[in-house]
């Protein structure tokens, strides 16, 4: 654990951060959906007021008040990034806080472009940062906007934004953090949460355990805590909460130290767990000046739960009702004193002392088994770091075995060409190239079984060096998979290739490439296009009925990929599987010009 001011390590000043929640505190109860403010020179401002009914927290007909982010056409083209890409797991988020902030996506008056979206673009325009905060739910809408922002304007350069939340309950699920952090944007979301504060737990119980107390205590908070009587309430709403975020945070701790208990995988069957989970990086307000930053997302997880325990079972009630005052005493610890002071990084989980040792966490109430708790999340992290390395080391071997079947490519080029060759594997150079090949596929299929499980850095799939190793190794491996496949008639037996055959070891960098390039889903079909080519030549050659859209499409892919490069000018060779196809669609009268015209080019080169 090192101090360090926050300033630095956040990337945001003090000045800020207390105008962010000075602004926040002054709108969190508003009939606006937004308040822009544009008082500072340093930043422009855009707040959120906090919502508080029931409904405008659990909506739907989901437990946790869930839905997929891409459940509305609007919400799929706007959190794009917002998923796994290999595993295409789509990210969950609260259905109630996506509704709201479809609300200030589309509020306008007479203008093409919502209001919101007018204030964005001036604040770009000059040149300035935006802020995204606010205090309770209105930090949970706050949340969707900056990541709405950096979706649509990232890749611009032309601004900044930071997002600062205070008590905001959680907003989405693990894919969210993952997706945040691949994306390297996790460093934008800034969370400050009172030791006590309940409204970070409360999605982390389902709304039938809670929700006639819940509906109260929004009323407390909008009362500002006078003249409510919440003896009556805290008490219930504090242990049916913790329940279950004790539930939750073992789960996920038995997960993090290896536990592969049936019994336990037996109950989450049968009991629903809340699907939500930190992102970003926590503050934690220890309510004596001092703070804690932590930034692994498990290890918050674990601080949520192990820091609002009860020392004695006498200290029910006014532990129960210190949790519901603490969401509103943000203003004593952050404003009344210097956020430059008292401040603990703590950046090496797997060797936090098991004991107390007078630092801030002993004043968060942690625990020896709590920290146990934090250290496995360190160390989880660790693992994934160490598992990286292991494949990072295998680079110069797949490189090697992809040299050998560049070299068998280029030998094949001007002959029977690369996919035919290995096709009909005559000679000692195919048995070679079969050999590499599944050389290259072991060590790909262990990188996608890591990925499957989320085994590897959260950062790896967006690493430049891997999506450009992942499509060079596609392209070069994938043709001979399919040569392989209807070789041996696989499809006779499992189908084709495409939908019955084809491994993840291609799916997953193809993915990888569409999402860096901002394509459409299985747009970039170059290194497969073989299996379409064998399915239509099948389907043509047996009298059968050969779909005209199908065989342009095909046509025209190929087309482009030769000329684009990358695919092989081989394709067109006169004995290839492709030419053969090219004849039954001239018979069929299905021929495309595109193809005509590279022909005639490839013959005229030859003969030259």
């Amino acid at each position: 654990m090192d101090s360090e001011t926050l300033g630095k390590k956040i990337g945001i000043s003090e000045e800020l951060i207390k105008k962010s929640y000075t602004l926040s505190l002054e709108n969190q109860v508003s009939n606006e959906l937004f308040h822009v403010d544009k008082s500072s020179s340093d930043a422009v401002f855009i707040v959120f007021p906090g919502s508080w009914t029931v409904k405008e927290w659990f909506s739907g007909d989901q437990a946790f008040g869930e839905t997929k982010i891409n459940s509305k056409d609007w919400s799929k083209k706007a959190f794009p990034s917002m998923r796994s890409i290999g595993n295409d797991d789509v990210a969950i988020v609260n259905q109630a806080f996506l509704e709201r902030f479809e609300l200030v996506l589309k509020d306008s008056k007479d203008s093409k472009d919502s209001k919101f979206l007018e204030e964005v673009t001036l604040a770009m325009n000059g040149n300035k940062p935006i802020i995204f905060t606010g205090h309770s739910s209105g930090g949970a809408v706050a949340v969707l906007a900056t990541i709405w922002f950096l979706e649509k304007y990232s890749k611009s350069n032309t601004g900044t934004a930071k997002c600062v939340t205070f008590g905001s309950p959680l907003v989405g699920d693990y894919i969210v953090s993952h997706a945040l952090k691949r994306e390297k944007w996790s460093k934008y979301f800034i969370h400050f949460v009172m030791r006590y504060d309940i409204v970070p737990r409360i999605l982390l119980a389902p709304l039938s355990s809670i929700q006639q107390e819940l509906e109260h205590v929004l009323h407390y908070f909008t009362a500002n805590g006078h003249h409510y009587p919440l003896e009556s309430i805290a008490p219930d709403f504090y242990t049916n909460v913790m329940r279950n975020t004790s539930a939750l945070a073992s789960h996920a701790a038995c997960k993090l130290m290896g536990n592969t208990n049936l019994l336990l995988e037996t109950l989450t069957n049968f009991t629903k767990l809340s699907p939500y989970r930190p992102f970003g990086t926590y503050i934690f307000c220890t309510g004596n000046g001092k703070l804690v930053h932590l930034d692994n997302p498990e290890a918050v997880l674990q601080l949520l739960f192990f820091s609002c325990q009860l020392s004695h079972e006498n200290e029910m009630e006014a532990t129960a009702r210190s949790c519901i005052n603490a969401h509103l005493d943000y203003k004593t610890e952050l404003l009344g004193r210097s956020l430059e002071e008292n401040v603990v990084y703590v950046d090496r989980l797997e060797e936090l002392p098991l004991a107390s040792d007078g630092s801030a966490l002993d004043d968060l109430g942690l625990s020896t088994r709590g920290r146990l708790c934090l250290r496995a999340a360190g160390e989880l992290e660790k693992q994934k770091q160490r598992n990286r390395q292991q494949i990072d080391r295998k680079k110069a071997e797949m490189e090697e075995g992809m040299k050998g079947l560049e070299e068998y490519k280029t030998f094949n080029a001007q002959k029977v060409g690369y996919y035919d060759a290995f096709k009909k594997q005559n000679e000692k150079r195919d048995f070679d190239a079969n050999v590499r090949r599944l050389v290259l596929a072991g060590i790909w299929d262990e990188i996608i079984e890591m990925l499957k499980r989320y085994d590897l850095p959260d950062e790896f799939e967006g690493d430049d060096s891997w999506i450009n190793l992942g499509t060079e190794f596609r392209r070069l491996v994938e043709p001979l998979d399919i040569a392989n496949y209807y070789r041996h008639a696989k499809n006779e037996d499992t189908g084709a290739y495409m939908t019955k055959g084809r491994p993840r070891r291609y799916r997953y960098p193809q993915r990888w490439l569409e999402k860096k390039e901002g394509r459409e889903r299985d747009t970039c079909g170059e290194s497969c296009f073989w299996a379409e080519v064998e399915e239509l030549l099948k389907l043509a050659s047996n009298g059968g009925k050969v779909d005209e859209a199908r065989a342009k499409e095909l046509q025209e892919g190929v087309a482009k990929w030769i000329k684009d490069g990358v695919a092989g000018k081989d394709v067109l060779l006169g004995d290839s599987t492709f030419l053969k196809l090219w004849e039954e669609l001239g018979r069929l009268k299905l021929q495309q010009e595109c193809i005509g015209a590279l022909m005639t080019n490839f013959t005229q080169l030859s003969i030259s």
